[in-house]
């Protein structure tokens, strides 16, 4: 597809011909010295989710969430007459909705009609972001699970030996005073040894069936309600149009299960926990691009992830609990990973969602 320059297509008068503006395959602003929008072509009005009406003659910060920095930037820029380009910035609508990420570049003009102004193309990078992020985190879950297999080989062979050695011990001993520390020797090798097995998880391929998603999601928040025993208030919100989809029904509900678990002792007694599905299309997981995928939603209000595990939140060994073994998630991921899909996951105090995406349908042509 041809891309058009923008900043070429002003006319001598500084008025952008309607019809080309209208072409362009960026989104472009217009904005004057207060920041008050002049000018939005369709593309615009699509990726800010608002409409030409609406917009034209408010200010920026009335229609959209954007980082302040930059805002300030584009006002020095009308003003000094200094263009620049900033890459990925976050902004959405302004009181709700989700956060897009655009590459902003921005050309200062004197426009015939508004005076000083900034020429503003938007370029959505959400796409190109959520590959590299995708990819960062399939490479971090093969590497987990080729150190875990490792650690599991390394623990195993001299815990088989420990615990062979109590058993003889305790045959020794007989009944008498001793035999119980030998009985605990038994039970603490016991612990161990499951301990390793929740690491490495199941070893078998998943056993794919025709599942119903929400026969799944149900089941997990019964669990999950009978251990919260009403401490927890868990909602769902349930796309009906979603398919049947092709998965392991056993792996499906312990990696959901260990999802649910976590947000519950994340909000604790007196918090809310969100169940959700829905359908996407022609999205992305890792670099293929998929017809159709369904998305589980698992939310709560709790205090959020703290920032220094954000990046390693889907490591063993990882957790924000004291008493937290840090596996739960990483063998989430591990079930997921295994029907082609993938766990994603946002945070901020009082709103934490961890996203499953599982393709229904095979890749798309482009």
């Amino acid at each position: 597809m041809v891309r058009v320059n923008p900043a070429s297509s002003i006319d001598r008068a500084g008025r952008i011909p309607a019809d080309i503006a209208e072409a362009l395959v960026e989104s472009v602003l217009v904005l004057d010295g207060e920041l008050r929008v002049r000018y939005l072509n369709a593309a615009a009005e699509d990726l800010l989710g608002v409409s030409r009406r609406r917009a034209l003659g408010a200010r920026l910060a009335e229609l959209v969430r954007v980082e302040p920095d930059w805002v300030a930037h584009v006002r020095a820029a009308v003003a000094g007459g200094e263009a620049f380009t900033a890459r990925e910035i976050a902004l959405g609508p302004a009181h709700d909705g989700d956060l897009r990420h655009v590459d902003a570049s921005v050309t200062p003009w004197q426009a015939a009609e508004w005076g000083a102004v900034a020429l503003i193309e938007l370029v959505t990078v959400d796409r190109h972001l959520r590959i590299a992020r995708d990819e960062a985190l399939r490479a971090q879950d093969q590497a987990n699970r080729s150190l875990l297999r490792g650690l599991a080989h390394e623990v195993r062979n001299p815990l088989g030996g420990l615990r062979g050695a109590a058993q003889l011990l305790h045959r020794q001993l007989g009944d008498g005073g001793l035999a119980e520390y030998a009985q605990v020797i038994i039970r603490e090798a016991d612990r161990l040894r499951d301990l390793v097995d929740r690491m490495v998880g199941p070893v078998r391929p998943p056993a794919l069936a025709d599942v119903n998603v929400h026969e799944v999601t149900e089941h997990v928040v019964r669990l999950l309600r009978a251990e919260a025993n009403g401490a927890v208030e868990i909602v769902t919100e349930y796309d009906p149009s979603i398919p049947d989809l092709r998965a392991d029904r056993d792996q499906l509900v312990q990696a959901l299960l260990n999802l649910g678990r976590n947000a519950m002792q994340a909000v604790g007694a007196r918090g809310h926990v969100r169940v959700a599905t829905r359908a996407l299309r022609r999205f992305t997981i890792g670099q293929t691009l998929h017809r159709l995928v369904v998305c589980v939603e698992i939310a709560d209000d709790g205090p959020g992830i703290p920032p220094e595990l954000a990046d390693t939140l889907f490591q063993p060994m990882v957790s924000g609990r004291a008493d937290g073994s840090g596996l739960g998630l990483t063998l989430s991921q591990s079930l997921v990973r295994r029907h082609d899909g993938l766990i994603e996951c946002e945070s901020r105090p009082g709103a934490t969602v961890f996203r499953v995406l599982l393709p229904l349908e095979g890749p798309a042509s482009e």
